[in-house]
């Protein structure tokens, strides 16, 4: 059995484009940027309720198995990333104010 070594792997992968983080990562750095008081309880909003409701949905997912038939495959697992993705976009427009104060105040309180 022929096992690859590290420089054989990394030889491969290095005709790939670099990984850069998705956006909602790195909206804490957004975050800063923000000077209004408004737009900042709205970044933030929007920063924890995606993250939070798309972890949920992430493992809402996992716990139901494939159909055994009329499985989409791997087109399916794309599109139903993306349909999460813009279920949670309006599930935070319509209940991430609900949860997020208190994360908000303790937030606020760091920045004072």
């Amino acid at each position: 059995m022929n096992i690859p070594t590290s420089t054989q792997v990394s030889s491969v992968f290095s005709g790939f484009p670099s990984y850069e983080a998705p956006r909602e990562l790195t909206a804490s750095s957004e975050l800063e940027k923000v000077e209004k008081p408004g737009e900042l309880r709205e970044a933030f909003d929007n920063f924890v309720g995606q993250t939070f409701f798309q972890q949920m949905l992430s493992a809402m997912r996992k716990t139901v198995d494939k159909p055994a038939y009329f499985h989409g495959g791997r087109t399916e697992e794309v599109f139903q990333g993306q349909l999460d993705q813009v279920l949670s976009e309006h599930m935070t427009k319509a209940s991430a104010h609900e949860f997020t104060d208190p994360l908000f105040e303790l937030y606020s309180l760091g920045r004072a």
